[in-house]
């Protein structure tokens, strides 16, 4: 393995997004499996169905990591305009991929043919390469460093699936998690202490109030499995002998 960092973004398309009609459930799942894959997820952002907005997005964040993650706008209507931007953001045609073409026309022999509508999605920017879909036909596609994948969670997983163990990416990150009934003003300190004593760890405090009581969990994260042991026994060691019963798993 290696010491490099690798990152990605991840873009998220689509009106119905932004408009609240509804709720993303992709950054979790992308985000779990580029850890998974030694990728860190550096950014997230969200754009309507807009050329302008799509293409400038795919500039900025695929310039400045490894790889960049799309979802959504890759279906058979007018508005699944995410090829489209994308091809002129890279300032290449947009071919129909014969790959794609084949997968489909089999997809849809019983289900009334491939129409024009359904021809869309086999429209790729010049030069991609496709992600395979087991569910619906339709595959996703790769170009360059970027990953255009479907915004329906459960088929943006799938090509998630698909791509495990292709990319480059350095060592997954680790965690360890530890609950304390005690508000994180009170040991903030500490915990930048700890954090500062062992090399390449990154500690998280995340609050909560719960039972008339505030509390909060502490995420430590290291890609080391021995530097993570020792940091996470060295942080529950001084909370306890403040008297906060550390709680190895979280509360």
């Amino acid at each position: 393995m290696t010491d490099r960092i690798w990152t990605a973004a991840l873009l998220i398309i689509g009106d119905e997004i932004l408009s609240g009609r509804t709720q993303d459930k992709n950054v979790s799942q992308v985000a779990t499996w580029l850890n998974v894959q030694g990728i860190r997820l550096k950014e997230v952002r969200v754009v309507a169905d807009e050329m302008d907005a799509i293409g400038e997005a795919v500039k900025a964040l695929r310039a400045r990591n490894d790889y960049l993650f799309t979802t959504g706008g890759i279906g058979p209507t007018h508005d699944d305009i995410t090829v489209d931007a994308i091809a002129a953001a890279l300032n290449v045609e947009v071919v129909v991929h014969p790959e794609a073409r084949a997968v489909l026309e089999d997809y849809y022999v019983t289900r009334g043919g491939l129409t024009d509508a359904r021809l869309r999605m086999a429209r790729v920017p010049k030069g991609a390469v496709l992600i395979p879909n087991r569910y619906s036909g339709a595959p996703g596609i790769h170009v360059e460093n970027i990953f255009i994948m479907a915004g329906v969670p459960h088929i943006a997983g799938a090509m998630l699936d698909a791509l495990t163990g292709t990319l480059e990416g350095g060592d997954p990150v680790l965690s360890a998690t530890l609950g304390c009934w005690v508000a994180e003003s009170e040991i903030a300190e500490l915990l930048g202490e700890t954090e500062k004593a062992y090399e390449g760890v990154q500690i998280g405090s995340y609050p909560f109030f719960r039972e008339g009581k505030t509390g909060a969990n502490f995420v430590i994260r290291s890609t080391s499995q021995a530097v993570l042991d020792a940091c996470t026994a060295a942080l529950a060691k001084e909370l306890n002998a403040l008297g906060f019963l550390a709680v190895v798993g979280g509360i």
